[in-house]
């Protein structure tokens, strides 16, 4: 094996993540089309898989195949959500989530129940610890949101977020590209999602409504500006 090979193809399809043009919940090429398109050797490839995964831009389901940074929801249903890969689609899919979430937090400010306090504290703690991992990251920060969703008591605010799937968060190139975690920055994400629970915690709906509107347009800014979120 050529680790110069390697080498080659985790930098090409890093690139191709961290850009935008695999999205997540994409599915990588399969092993035999890699295999044509980079005229390398399936120990190559698995390697170049192996690496990815491990600097968390991938994520293996056995049997189902390699996706960029998190599976599609399972079992999919129908065709599945909207992809949301250009600059536009992300704006257009953050502005729904606006609507959407901000009416889940003050539902869920209302109607939050001891298990769910403990399952938006658990989700806080995970995204905390999991700033370094793309993949991680990414899935902890969704299921703060999709806990959100559940605490508010009604069952369609949680399909909606079940459909959309990890996916629908915007993860910024700064965070995908290897060695360039930006602490200020998880910071501000942590501090904004703190605020959306102690207002759910306090049950004041208002107050949750509003900590989740500014989190999704400091969302907006942050994409507008490259960094997403």
């Amino acid at each position: 094996m050529s680790p110069n090979l390697t080498s080659t193809l985790v930098e090409h399809l890093r690139r191709e993540i961290i850009e935008g043009r695999i999205a997540a919940g994409d599915k990588l090429p399969s092993e035999s089309a890699l295999i044509a398109a980079h005229a390398v050797s399936r120990t190559v490839v698995r390697e170049a898989i192996t690496r990815l995964q491990a600097e968390g831009l991938v994520h293996t389901r056995r049997g189902s195949g390699s996706f960029a940074l998190t599976p599609p929801p399972d079992p999919p249903g129908g065709t599945g959500p909207r992809p949301a890969r250009s600059l536009p689609e992300r704006r257009a899919l953050l502005d729904f989530r606006m609507g959407v979430e901000s009416e889940a937090a003050a539902l869920a400010a209302g109607a939050r129940k001891p298990r769910d306090l403990e399952v938006l504290r658990s989700a806080l703690l995970a995204f905390s610890a999991a700033g370094t991992s793309p993949s991680e990251a990414l899935s902890c920060d969704f299921a703060f949101h999709q806990g959100v969703a559940r605490a508010s008591g009604n069952p369609y605010f949680s399909d909606v977020l079940d459909g959309l799937g990890p996916a629908m968060i915007s993860m910024p190139r700064h965070r995908l590209a290897p060695g360039t975690a930006d602490a200020h920055r998880l910071g501000d994400v942590m501090a904004e999602h703190n605020a959306v629970f102690a207002a759910i915690e306090d049950q004041d709906p208002r107050a949750a409504a509003a900590a989740m509107r500014t989190h999704l347009v400091n969302s907006r800014r942050r994409l507008e500006a490259g960094s997403g979120a």
